[in-house]
Order: structure tokens, then sequence, then C-alpha cells
């Protein structure tokens, strides 16, 4: 049996949806300039079907993979039924993150320069700001 959540539980667990949907628009518009690099090189991308065979099998998509896999993480915690979220699941996702853009952590660095081509289009800045925003309210 499980005990119910309490408020500042049922505050963690906002926050970390807050997060995973700012994510998720983030994870995106970083897809988004992949497929266009993607598609500048080798021609369009003719389906839905097709992008997601690209992105999960294309070395040209592969850099996204980390962020991908820390964005599936986060929804299985979140989505677990009967569990409590605490300070520590804060803590899990705020160090993950730190280590993905951490110069330090080498086996990142291909997510690191595919980040940084894509850093000069303006809806990657704008869904960056937004999640680091929420980040930094977990902080609080």
């Amino acid at each position: 049996m499980t005990t119910p959540e309490t408020p500042a539980d049922a505050a963690i667990r906002t926050k970390l949806d807050e997060l995973a949907l700012r994510l998720r628009h983030f994870h995106s518009a970083l897809l988004d300039v992949a497929k266009e690099e993607y598609q500048f090189l080798h021609g369009p991308i003719k389906s839905p079907y097709e992008l997601f065979s690209l992105v999960t099998t294309n070395e040209s998509f592969q850099w996204l993979r980390p962020l991908s896999g820390l964005m599936a993480t986060l929804d299985e915690v979140l989505d677990a039924k009967n569990t409590t979220l605490t300070r520590q699941n804060l803590t899990d996702v705020q160090h993950a993150l730190g280590s993905l853009f951490a110069a330090t952590e080498t086996q990142f660095a291909d997510f690191r320069a595919g980040y940084t081509r894509a850093r000069s289009n303006p809806k990657v800045r704008e869904t960056e700001e937004s999640w680091r925003s929420v980040l930094s309210s977990l902080e609080a």
C-alpha cells in the first residue's frame, strides 16, 4: 500500500511534469534542425514513418539520442503508478541535464556538437530558455 501524495510531493510532480513538457518542445526544435540538416544533404524525407526510421537508426540523428533517453526515463518516472516523487527525483533530473551539457562529460560530446549547431535556431533558443526556466524554479 502506498501513502497518499502530500502537497509537497504534488508540487514536485507538477514541476517535473512541466519540465517534461518543456523538454519535449526543446527536443522537437532540435529534431527539426536535425531534419533540416539531413534533408539538405540527402533530399526530402517523404513520410513520418521514414523520419521515425531515420531518427531511430540513422547516424545523422544519433546526437539526439542522449536527450531522447533522458526524456524517456523522466516520462517513465512520472508515469509510474503509486510512486511518490521526492526531492531526490528533482536532483536526479538536474544532475542528468547538467551532465548532458557539461563539457567534461565526453560521452555526450556528439550531443553537444549537434546542440551547438542548432543553437542559432530561434525556436531552439526559445524552447531552451523555457525548460531552463523551469529547471531553475526546481532549485527554489
